[in-house]
């Protein structure tokens, strides 16, 4: 009986010329174009200035691929990259980091917040958040189709094998498959899914927004905390991480899931 899946996927959907189009960069803009049609929305659903959102997007958009280009590039090669700081506009050759991504988006609405609307981040960060999850999961089956951030070797039934010399096996070398691996890409797809369900439930159901902070809190506290776990699972990026008790992205989500406490806590004590 076979107990795990060989995962052939090809992460190019087609090729223009020499130009490939792939998954990651279908499932990063279709999570974009999806998430904007949310907010929309909810900007609707609270007659918001409509000019608003279109600054959102630019704001929110730069924010997540500088922060997360210079995250991967900070947290996980920076003795290379400040070396050679002309590699860190190489971003179609790979390398994205969420909790850079974060970080880039934090700042983003921090200035869009004092120049645009002129309201709290807070306010922002409940309507921004509720997609976010969604976006955050097809991100994730963009790795998967790419053949990376996969887990330690496993028994389980759905264990994934995946092509090491992927980009050989491209130009027409036989394939050499890594043993059976957790799909750790799927595991952080279906809790950030989950994570998307559950904001939007918080925020067109229960109209969770009026409490500040809250659904952004929740957030934190479910998108972190799920990434937190599974890192136990999945191997290091980097080899400095070999000798760590927790890794990298472990160390990076903690302050995270701190900050989303706290704002669940703020949210539930203040009087609305």
């Amino acid at each position: 009986m076979i107990n795990f899946i060989t995962w052939t996927a090809d992460p190019a959907i087609f090729t223009i010329s020499s130009h490939e189009v792939r998954w990651y960069g279908l499932t990063f803009g279709l999570g974009f174009l999806i998430g904007y049609m949310i907010v929309d929305k909810m900007w609707k659903r609270e007659k918001l200035n409509q000019r608003w959102i279109e600054s959102l997007l630019i704001y929110t958009g730069l924010g997540t691929l500088i922060g997360s280009r210079l995250g991967h590039c900070l947290f996980y090669a920076p003795e290379y990259y400040l070396t050679n700081p002309l590699e860190i506009l190489k971003t179609w050759e790979g390398g994205l980091a969420s909790h850079g991504g974060t970080l880039g988006i934090v700042i983003a609405v921090y200035f869009y917040s004092k120049r645009v609307t002129h309201k709290s981040m807070l306010w922002t960060f409940d309507k921004l958040v509720v997609p976010t999850g969604l976006v955050a999961a097809l991100i994730r089956l963009g790795n998967l189709m790419n053949h990376e951030i996969y887990g330690h070797p496993t028994d389980m039934p759905w264990g994934f094998r995946f092509i090491e010399n992927l980009s050989a096996w491209r130009h027409g070398t036989e394939p050499i498959f890594t043993a059976p691996a957790h799909p750790t890409q799927l595991y952080e797809a279906i809790c950030y899914f989950l994570t998307f369900i559950l904001c939007m439930w918080l925020y067109f159901k229960k109209d969770a927004y009026k409490k500040e902070g809250l659904i952004f809190g929740i957030f934190m506290i479910c998108i972190f905390g799920s990434r937190f776990f599974i890192e136990f699972l999945k191997n290091n990026q980097e080899a400095f991480e070999a000798d760590m008790i927790l890794n990298m992205g472990q160390l990076l989500s903690i302050p995270f899931i701190l900050a989303g406490v706290y704002f669940v806590w703020r949210a539930l004590r203040t009087k609305h």
